[in-house]
């Protein structure tokens, strides 16, 4: 095959959301097709019928534009070796299994699935790994037919499996990896292409679509290095030349250290998660594209432009990639303060109506209030959906406060301060942030307090909180009546 024209493939199947470390096959797929002029296709493996799933595909499409790949073929756009979907490439396998059948280089297999179980326990018994057993091991081919002929009469369905040639070694270049090489021994045995209900398993069918599809590179986790022999013996069977292979380091959760697993609850997996979550595609973008692979320098912040020109396949790391939530809170927090503001009081909007804090259908002049209190928190938040919790002053009637805040009020000059400024706010003509702070002005002018002992209590007693976005505009949102009812509250627990 010839490699001048680069054509690579993501090829999910449609069992589940699209998981993070899919993303990045994808991800690294699409950049280096794109770096390189390329083709990058999509095709949707289906053949494992009990596991997919109703919208399976439309969510990994949806999901995979969202993050801003865009594809050259596929099953949603076509294109010239199609279909891309295995399931409706059916008359494509068939005959070429068959193919296989007539050459002696498969068979049809009968041993059930209880057979196999029990052959294995006894491997295992014996210290042996599990493999399995040619059945016809010894037989002519009168004896082998009769079996056959015995095992159809009892109605059984055939598995069609594979002969592994004997005392072969198989290896490749792995762009990643370098040179690997297994023994033709090592890959447990005659192995199926074909299940009993005709569909082709993976490893038949991959080989099948990447060739006539003329994929010139399969960047994949590692987790299908144990694949590649298997699949190239499927090769060599039909004197096809294989791709190039580059298998992928794998992605684990930097705080255990462990493989990143579905089962890992400490860690959101799912690009749905995090758009739910209000993160930004080219921010996941640019979190997914550093999970083992590094660009030249240290700028850690790159558009989608700026990836593909940089991105260069002898830089994918050969050490496991650290999944750090944090480093993406911190990639996302600088795409959000870049953001339009639009984009962020959508996405905010959002997170305060799911959570019950803005009604489902927001008047003009309450989005308007929305969009001002959003602006006061846009560079402190990670994600949008942060948005109900670093709020929750405008929500929520305050506790009582706490012994730090209350040490802050213990000067001599807390109360005489709240106090004027109480008096102060009682007689604001228009409720704005300018107003407000002039104000606090006056309050510094009318007692000689300044600095922080005059701007602390004001914050604390108002807000309730000893931090928090800029005080004015605070104010102005949470309105007079809120306002006096805080300082009456502070005031009182001063006393108390």
């Amino acid at each position: 095959m010839a490699k001048d024209e680069i054509r690579v493939r993501y090829a999910p199947s449609p069992t589940g959301h699209l998981h993070i470390g899919n993303a990045r096959t994808a991800l690294f797929n699409y950049l280096f097709a794109r770096h390189n002029k390329g083709k990058f296709i999509i095709r949707i493996e289906d053949t494992d019928t009990k596991r997919n799933i109703a919208g399976g595909e439309q969510s990994q499409l949806e999901n995979l534009t969202w993050l801003g790949m865009d594809w050259d073929e596929g099953p949603d756009i076509g294109g010239d070796y199609g279909p891309y979907r295995q399931s409706e490439r059916m008359s494509i396998y068939q005959p070429l299994i068959q193919q296989l059948i007539d050459e002696g280089k498969a068979y049809e297999s009968y041993k059930t699935e209880d057979e196999l179980e029990a052959e294995r326990e006894a491997q295992r018994a014996n210290n042996e790994m599990p493999h399995y057993v040619y059945e016809y091991a010894g037989m002519t081919d009168a004896e082998k037919a009769a079996k056959i002929a015995a095992a159809k009469a009892q109605g059984l369905q055939p598995v069609i499996r594979f002969h592994v040639p004997e005392g072969r070694t198989y290896q490749f270049n792995d762009l990643v990896k370098g040179k690997i090489s297994f023994e033709a021994e090592t890959v447990g045995g005659d192995f199926v292409i074909q299940k009993r209900d005709g569909m082709p398993t993976y490893n038949f069918a991959v080989v099948v679509d990447d060739h006539l599809m003329k994929i010139s590179h399969v960047l994949r986790g590692d987790d299908h290095i144990a694949n590649t022999p298997k699949q190239l013996m499927v090769y060599e069977a039909f004197g096809w030349e294989p791709p190039i292979f580059g298998h992928m380091t794998l992605i684990i959760n930097a705080a255990t250290g462990k493989k990143l697993s579905k089962r890992d609850e400490s860690v959101l997996q799912f690009i749905e998660q995090y758009r739910e979550l209000g993160y930004l595609p080219d921010a996941m973008f640019n979190f997914i594209a550093l999970l083992g692979w590094s660009p030249v320098g240290t700028n850690e912040v790159f558009n989608r432009k700026e990836l593909i020109k940089e991105f260069d396949e002898k830089r994918l790391s050969k050490s496991p990639a650290a999944f750090d939530a944090k480093k993406l809170e911190w990639v996302n927090n600088q795409y959000v303060k870049k953001a339009d503001s639009e984009t962020i009081t959508d996405l905010s909007l959002h997170a305060l109506i799911k959570a019950g804090k803005m009604p489902a259908d927001p008047q003009p002049n309450e989005i308007e209030w929305a969009r001002q209190l959003i602006a006061l928190y846009k560079d402190q938040m990670s994600y949008t959906a942060q948005i109900t919790e670093l709020s929750d002053l405008f929500f929520e009637e305050p506790e009582q406060l706490d012994e730090t805040a209350m040490q802050e009020l213990v000067d001599d000059s807390a109360l005489p301060v709240l106090q004027a400024f109480r008096a102060g706010v009682t007689k604001i003509t228009h409720f704005t942030s300018v107003q407000i702070m002039a104000a606090v002005k006056q309050v510094q002018k009318d007692t000689g307090v300044k600095g922080r002992k005059l701007y602390m209590p004001i914050r604390i007693a108002t807000t309730r909180s000893m931090h928090g976005p800029q005080l004015g505009e605070s104010l102005e949102l949470l309105g007079r009546d809120k306002t006096l009812k805080h300082i009456d509250q502070t005031l009182a627990q001063m006393k108390g």
